[in-house]
């Protein structure tokens, strides 16, 4: 995290300087308004006794001090317990404060009991941390302040953390070992062509033997990577480039999202899971008393998929026409039948916060469902393209090894 070293003015009106750590200057003037100061001067310098090449150890260190699922989770269960017991919430950051490990954590906590105690809205004060307290949660504690029930949406607040933090780490592990064996298998290719291959295809040579189309594709391959190797490298940062450029795009973000969702094997996955960010996250919006428009806005958000988040602004459209939510529902192509139906259900009857909470649950259990058969599914077309690589290059060496041999036999007759 930066050091700041700064010039200040005490409440008895004495000059004051020294160094503290902080996000940004504003968390540290911040910090120092909570302090009494009046900051007359914020700039940034090196950690206290390190060299100027200092600051590249300190921004790395910044980048692992990052906040974990695990430490917004704590806060946000410690914070709903100790406003439960009736402590003010500027009393209960005091306390977290002094509780909180995690620097920009403990930075943050500073600075939004700081806008507070100013005459600031909590949730504006939240909301001046993205990078830590993401877009919805920063409506949702703006939803409790309104409706007065900040409790209620603190305990839902934990649930959504903590149930896309389980998610999140399923799809994480069920795609560790495919990721393992592809790197190993492109590591294998590698070695392969480059240095096993050609041990042979020098033998080859020497007997004068035809080689057969597996080893002259081989052969190829390594002429290729030997000679113009500039030429690929140039090609493969070339495509990344304008990929990434392009994924940086909201048409490119919508096309990118699409894209994993058509996916065989994973696209399933990813569908349902948003799914059931989608029906958790609008159930716990209407239970909080914030309209339809309003939700609609804040999924756009905070779905986690720009291809479905595109839908949200035209069925925003839509219902501003008053054309009610299943209906244009059914326009889309990124919601299930299943959840149109449920939510259809959910208008006719008046009770949509039932629907979604159950649909909810039926998607968390498809989620969990898919990783384990996402595993499963896996496993076979790992082995099958093993095989593949493997039968491939085998047939490129052994072929000509069995040609060699036969001219070798007919030698010696």
């Amino acid at each position: 995290m930066p050091y700041y070293k700064y010039t200040a003015i005490t409440s008895t009106g004495a000059n004051t300087k020294g160094i503290l750590e902080a996000v940004n200057p504003e968390t540290a003037e911040d910090i120092l308004a909570s302090r009494g100061f009046i900051p007359t001067g914020v700039v940034e310098t090196n950690a206290p006794g390190t060299a100027s090449s200092g600051s590249f150890l300190t921004d790395l260190s910044n980048r692992m001090q990052s906040i974990k699922p695990q430490d917004l989770i704590l806060f946000t269960k410690q914070l709903k317990t100790m406003l439960n017991a009736g402590i003010p919430v500027l009393q209960s950051l005091e306390v977290l404060k002094d509780q909180t490990e995690n620097p920009r954590l403990k930075s943050a906590i500073i600075s939004i009991g700081a806008d507070i105690k100013s005459g600031g809205s909590m949730s504006k004060a939240f909301a001046k941390h993205p990078s830590i307290f993401p877009e919805l949660y920063c409506n949702m504690i703006r939803a409790g302040e309104v409706s007065g029930t900040l409790t209620e949406v603190l305990e839902r607040l934990i649930y959504i953390v903590d149930h896309e933090f389980k998610v999140k780490k399923d799809i994480k592990s069920a795609l560790t070992y495919p990721i393992v064996v592809v790197v190993a298998l492109v590591i294998a290719f590698f070695v392969l062509i480059l240095f096993v291959l050609p041990q042979f295809v020098s033998l080859f040579t020497k007997a004068n033997i035809e080689l057969p189309l597996p080893t002259r594709v081989c052969l190829g391959i390594y002429e290729g990577l030997t000679h113009y190797w500039y030429v690929g490298l140039g090609l493969v940062g070339a495509v990344v480039f304008s990929l990434s450029a392009f994924f940086r795009t909201e048409a490119g973000k919508i096309a990118r999202d699409g894209f994993f969702l058509r996916l065989p094997i994973l696209g399933p996955v990813f569908q349902k899971a948003a799914m059931a960010r989608f029906a958790s996250i609008f159930a716990i919006l209407q239970a909080s008393g914030i309209t339809v428009l309003e939700a609609m806005d804040i999924l756009a958000g905070t779905i986690g998929n720009a291809y479905i988040a595109n839908d949200f602004q035209r069925l925003r459209v839509m219902l501003e026409e008053g054309r009610g939510l299943s209906g244009p529902l059914r326009s889309t192509k990124s919601f299930t039948p299943m959840m149109i139906s449920m939510i259809t259900i959910g208008e006719e009857t008046g009770n949509m916060e039932e629907m979604l909470r159950e649909a909810a649950k039926h998607y968390d259990y498809e989620v969990e469902y898919a990783v384990s058969k996402m595993s499963e599914l896996l496993g076979p077309v790992l082995v099958g393209g093993l095989t593949g690589v493997v039968g491939f290059f085998a047939l490129a060496i052994f072929l000509p090894l069995v040609e060699l041999m036969q001219h070798s036999m007919a030698g010696v007759r």
